[in-house]
């Protein structure tokens, strides 16, 4: 009766497992926080090398999207021909602007283009001597913002090769410099995020590794009553786990506080431009982005330590 008692309390093999893991979560939880300055300071250099790829991730996505907003300026201005009347050129204007993926057009007549020129020119006298008006009456045509690049600029080609177009002028040639440049910050971010991954996963296993020296007699005892290695190593696996999710948190309250600091500047800079655009602090998939890789980093680290080290160390 006792020994059928005994069997039906003794816990499955679900629970075991749980009741390990949960005792080793508590354990490990415990021993950081008997050593906090020492925690802290593993932490916060964590969180420092994950800050760096973090904030230039969210510096990033502001460029994008204030390139975004810029997107309205890659315009084209097609100059008509000039046996074409200004009937003719406002029925154009019109065609044009019943395209797809035309967002706006704008007809400037060859006498409005005159005066324009002789207000901004400085050369209004000059240009009075003149019998006949030698400017060519213009379309400006604007892209639908929401078109991408490509399809943009397919666009505007398409419109500059029209028969009634004398030639026709893109004003892309800085939109270009500026796809170039964000193309190459994002390339950096990738090169810096994993010169940094590396450095996060030394400095785990640097701290791993001091803490196995610690204790090198008690897993010298575990191993000598039978403790199977997948019970001493869970403990060691957790802690590079804490390690990789305190140093993620403070890496994104590190991020989050400087995007509130350069709120007011980058805001001020953006209105100067008439773009309307905001410092992105940290997205909600960036967020989780600095947690999954902390944690990740942090268990890899852990794993590859407590592997290389745990074999050899043996009872005589």
């Amino acid at each position: 009766m006792s020994a059928s008692r005994r069997v039906s309390t003794a816990p499955s093999g679900g629970s075991r497992w749980l009741l390990d893991h949960t005792r080793a979560i508590s354990a490990t939880l415990d021993a950081l926080k008997r050593r906090p300055f020492g925690t802290l300071l593993t932490a916060l250099v964590i969180g420092i090398t994950l800050a760096l790829p973090a904030g230039l991730y969210a510096v990033l996505g502001g460029l994008d999207a204030a390139s975004s907003g810029l997107k309205g300026s890659l315009r084209a201005s097609l100059f008509l021909k000039d046996t074409l009347d200004e009937a003719a050129g406002r029925a154009l204007q019109a065609k044009i602007a019943a395209k797809r993926g035309v967002a706006e057009t704008e007809y400037i007549s060859r006498d409005a283009a005159l005066a324009e020129f002789k207000a901004h020119s400085g050369f209004g006298e000059a240009l009075d001597i003149l019998s006949d008006n030698p400017l060519p009456a213009v379309i400006v045509v604007t892209p639908d913002a929401t078109l991408p690049k490509a399809q943009a600029q397919a666009l505007l080609d398409e419109l500059t090769r029209l028969p009634d177009i004398d030639s026709a002028r893109l004003d892309r040639e800085w939109l270009e410099r500026l796809y170039a440049i964000l193309a190459v910050i994002e390339r950096l971010v990738l090169l810096i995020a994993g010169a940094l991954a590396l450095a996060v996963l030394v400095v785990v296993a640097n701290t791993i590794r001091l803490d196995i020296a610690a204790r090198r007699e008690e897993i010298l005892v575990l191993k000598l009553i039978g403790a199977p290695d997948a019970f001493i190593r869970r403990p060691f696996l957790y802690t590079g786990l804490w390690y990789g999710l305190s140093g993620a948190l403070l890496a994104c309250m590190m991020v989050i506080s400087a995007g509130l600091s350069l709120a007011g500047p980058a805001q001020t800079l953006s209105g100067l431009y008439g773009i309307g655009s905001k410092v992105a602090v940290l997205s909600v998939d960036t967020v989780f982005w600095v947690f999954g890789s902390g944690a990740a980093l942090g268990w890899i680290a852990a794993l590859w330590t407590v592997s290389r080290h745990l074999g050899a160390i043996e009872p005589d």
